[in-house]
């Protein structure tokens, strides 16, 4: 070499195995550097801080499998990088290097991926940063509600986030308010309700109902009277229609507002009302004495449908019917008997169903035309609820049990199916419902036996 000493420093062929912040502090006039042929595993994401001089730096023929973030930062001027004979894994702690590759004017020579396997022995310079897969998510606890519950039902009212929540072993309906400087979820009001199974909030001509079903002692309706600031029962449903309720939902045909309520009595009947100028009123009772366990709207070719599932038979469908403003059967979905649950979700412009089961495994549906055809079965002993829910452009699926943790999947649009994501501890879940609560993403899990449980979902990029 014909630099002068104090410009050139080699630790070639030592022991070193990992070399920590600040290791070459105080010499900001080194302008070569070689550290070749150890066995260093490791370097710290400050090593090389303060050769603002340096040129020239090798670490070839040592055993790096990753670098930190942002290494080469410091080095202003280098202008010559050796990273042969090194085992790196092309994953998403070194995308940054791809990234760093495409824009230095530093020559660095060719060096060669380990792994992964599908990019085992390919030239890093020619990844694409595409190939990296690098965002993932997650779900966190966020927050614990000390009470058990049975359902969840998000809603806005005046510009404010609210939950709707059924808690028998309370005896109310509970309804909680979103603090935004808080970001959390706190008590807004209460209406009694000595069995309630499900408290359904129905916005509707900017009036706000609350439809409260109980299993014993009647089911009712109330309505927030901003005159009072409190929840005003304005109407009893009928008790010799409605014996047990299970399930409620709520929808839009035609401008008009409809609430369905599945009855799981056998002497009972799912029943449909509607919303006129006084409040709801007994529209048609479908599907009696079937023991019905939930319902579903959902709207399939720019047809509304209702999809009923029962513990006595396979699940029914209903079609609206535009000339008789009422809905007429229209047939089943397969053969499975005793779907505890049946929920609704889109993927690109394909209608599929979930369908849970207690006992045996449950299913994944797909609407072709006329049918729906199953697409993947999932094992789900002991399981009262499975919910498909979207955050952003990801669509999940959480299937519950009563007897083990809480499966979330995330569906991948290729296989057209779902694969396993992450496991949830909920005890005996009777819900899970997403709410967008501005920035943050909440998934709510009332529990029937514990406290109900809010996660926030989270995007983790896994190169940074």
């Amino acid at each position: 070499l014909t630099s002068p000493p104090s410009l050139c420093s080699l630790l070639n062929s030592n022991k070193f195995t990992l070399i920590g912040d600040n290791a070459f502090a105080g010499l900001s006039h080194l302008q070569y550097l070689f550290i070749e042929n150890n066995d260093i595993q490791a370097l710290s994401k400050a090593t090389f801080r303060g050769l603002k001089s340096l040129t020239h730096l090798s670490l070839a023929n040592n055993n790096l499998q990753t670098l930190p973030r942002d290494l080469f930062k410091p080095l202003d001027i280098l202008s010559d990088l050796d990273l042969r004979g090194n085992s790196l894994a092309c994953d998403c702690k070194i995308k940054w290097l791809v990234e760093w590759l495409e824009s230095t004017n530093t020559t660095v020579p060719a060096m060669f991926c380990s792994s992964p396997g599908q990019f085992e022995g390919q030239r890093i310079r020619d990844l694409a940063l595409s190939d990296f897969q690098c965002i993932t998510t997650d779900f966190v606890m966020h927050q614990v509600l000390p009470f058990q519950a049975v359902s969840a039902e998000p809603f806005t009212y005046a510009s404010d986030l609210y939950v709707a929540l059924a808690q028998p072993s309370a005896s109310s309906c509970s309804i909680l308010k979103w603090d935004y400087v808080e970001r959390k979820l706190r008590d807004f009001d209460r209406i009694p309700a000595h069995s309630a199974v499900h408290c359904k909030p129905i916005v509707a001509q900017e009036q706000l109902y609350v439809v409260v079903a109980q299993l014993f002692g009647g089911s009712y309706i109330y309505r927030w009277d901003t005159a009072v600031d409190k929840f005003i029962k304005i109407q009893d449903i009928d008790s010799q229609k409605i014996r047990k309720p299970n399930d409620i939902e709520a929808f839009q045909i035609e401008g008009d507002w409809y609430f369905v309520i599945a009855d799981s009595s056998k002497a009972g009947s799912t029943s449909l009302y509607r919303l006129n100028q006084n409040g709801f009123y007994s529209h048609q009772a479908l599907h009696a004495w079937h023991r019905d366990t939930d319902v579903e709207y959902v709207e399939n070719d720019g047809k509304p449908r209702l999809i009923i599932s029962s513990s006595s038979q396979a699940p029914v469908i209903y079609q609206w019917s535009r000339a008789q403003k009422q809905f007429v059967p229209q047939g089943e979905v397969g053969e499975m008997l005793d779907v505890q649950m049946v929920k609704h979700f889109r993927a690109k412009r394909e209608q599929f169903l979930c369908l849970s089961r207690y006992i045996g495994d449950s299913k994944v549906v797909r609407w072709e035309g006329q049918r729906f055809v199953e697409v993947q079965t999932l094992p789900s002993r002991g399981s009262m609820v499975m919910q498909p829910f979207a955050v952003g452009q990801r669509q999940y699926l959480a299937l519950g049990s009563d007897f083990s943790f809480t499966h979330v999947y995330l569906w991948e649009e290729e296989k057209q199916k779902f694969t396993k994501f992450q496991e949830l501890s909920v005890q005996a879940p009777r819900a899970f419902r997403a709410v967008p609560a501005a920035d943050v993403q909440l998934l709510l899990a009332p529990s029937f036996k514990a406290n109900t449980l809010v996660y926030r979902h989270v995007v983790v990029d896994l190169s940074l």
